[in-house]
């Protein structure tokens, strides 16, 4: 909400969209109130490559937050 433009504002809400979705749907199939969908748990996936992109994700919010901090 405090980035300093629209785009930062936009991209910042959806990484965070994206991760909370996994981290809901995954917790909906664990409780059973979903069917399996084979999508990995935010951080602790079993491969690497979502590990890398998503702490790669984490990291341009990082600098969106520190960005709006500057300003």
């Amino acid at each position: 909400m405090k980035a300093p433009d629209m785009f930062g504002s936009l991209l910042a809400t959806g990484i965070t969209a994206l991760i909370g979705l996994q981290a809901m749907i995954n917790i909906a199939v664990v409780t059973s109130s979903m069917p399996v969908t084979g999508m990995a748990l935010p951080f602790f996936s079993y491969g690497g490559t979502s590990l890398i992109i998503l702490l790669c994700a984490v990291g341009v919010l990082l600098n969106i937050s520190r960005q709006s901090q500057k300003i």
